[in-house]
């Protein structure tokens, strides 16, 4: 059997944006986002964007996320 090769798998480039706008199916919300390639990432961590007015910022790359109705 092959070994994995994380950097050769398709998916969203993590990190790649300073803002992204996420809506009520991306809930609940983490950084990186499901998609994004995570062999090139930070540690997963979950932000609480319904509970800060619709807004969050990672703390570990900085990315702005915005809740749209």
């Amino acid at each position: 059997m092959p070994l994995r090769n994380p950097a050769g798998e398709p998916g969203v480039p993590a990190n790649a944006e300073n803002r992204y706008r996420v809506g009520p199916a991306d809930l609940p919300l983490s950084c990186p986002m499901p998609g994004m390639a995570l062999w090139n990432s930070h540690p997963k961590v979950y932000l609480p964007i319904e509970e800060q007015d619709g807004r969050a910022k990672c703390p570990y790359c900085g990315a702005d996320f915005i809740l749209d109705a």
